[in-house]
């Protein structure tokens, strides 16, 4: 099942070209309730403005699970080792959805860089289990884009620690919609693509995780999970701040990003200018 949110905020399923809704006033809930009744009314979906299918009570970032993506920072002498088991919460006011607009920070950052990320819905709030209960508490999963100004991550990570860099306003595109965990049996086989203006920079498979899905929802449920909280699973190579030619990789104004996982779909985010944005001119350059 395909679950999204469209329009004002309703609450649906995908069934055929329709959307059939719940009768829930937000996606959080229907996985709190467990489920919800639906009302009788359908939408076209070609009718229908999709939003983020989910804004949770908390976001869990994975950092360096993707051991190839630690390797493609060694090429670039990255300031900082790309670590496993880093864990960081996301500012969930950041969150996109489907179509819509990533504004450039022009004032903030010169290096807007792209991630694309597996990202787990959880059905239901728990602590302290084990690897062999992790995947009970799987709702559905997502397709994230973790998107990065590297300029500050750089200033950030020389103390050890980064979040400002991936939580500015628009940063965090997520969807287009939940797929839910019956419809995909095994979340360590789908084949991962990112696309800048139709061109491949990332091409992975969800196999190629250094632990598993279970082993992280497992290492992080110290921190307590609610349902409906979402949890990522780290991005793979490809980015642009690890390549040998960053500057000409990095995202600007008018570029279109798509970002595909299999089984899931396409999440498809323009770039566009602060002004755009925003009707004015940027604020003044701050410097990290």
């Amino acid at each position: 099942m395909k679950l999204v949110t469209y329009d004002d905020g309703k609450v649906g399923r995908i069934e055929g070209d329709e959307i059939v809704r719940f009768d829930v006033p937000t996606m959080r809930e229907w996985f709190e309730r467990g489920g919800a009744d639906e009302t009788g009314e359908r939408t076209p979906l070609v009718e229908a403005k999709l939003r983020a299918p989910i804004v949770p009570k908390k976001f869990f970032h994975t950092a360096g699970n993707f051991r190839e993506h630690e390797e493609e920072s060694k090429t670039v002498n990255w300031s900082h080792e790309i670590a496993p088991w880093i864990v960081f919460f996301q500012n969930v006011d950041a969150i996109i959805g489907p179509d819509d607009p990533i504004v450039y920070p022009e004032h903030l950052t010169e290096e807007l860089d792209y991630e694309l990320e597996l990202a787990v819905v959880l059905k239901k709030g728990g602590k302290w289990f084990g690897v062999e209960e992790a995947m009970d508490y799987v709702g559905g999963y997502v397709i994230f884009n973790d998107i990065t100004a590297r300029d500050i991550q750089r200033r950030e990570m020389r103390s050890g620690v980064f979040s400002y860099s991936k939580a500015i306003d628009t940063f965090c595109p997520l969807g287009p919609w939940i797929v839910t965990a019956d419809e995909i049996p095994d979340p360590h086989d789908l084949a991962m693509e990112l696309r800048v203006n139709g061109e491949r920079r990332q091409t992975s498979h969800s196999g190629r995780m250094s632990v598993t899905i279970p082993e992280i929802l497992s290492h992080y449920a110290a921190l307590g999970y609610s349902a409906g909280d979402v949890l990522s699973t780290g991005t793979v190579s490809g980015v642009a701040g690890f390549s040998e030619d960053a500057t000409s990789l990095y995202l600007k104004p008018g570029d279109v990003i798509e970002a595909e996982i299999e089984r899931i779909g396409v999440l498809r985010n323009p770039v566009i200018s602060w002004r755009d944005g925003h009707g004015t001119d940027p604020p003044p350059r701050v410097r990290w």
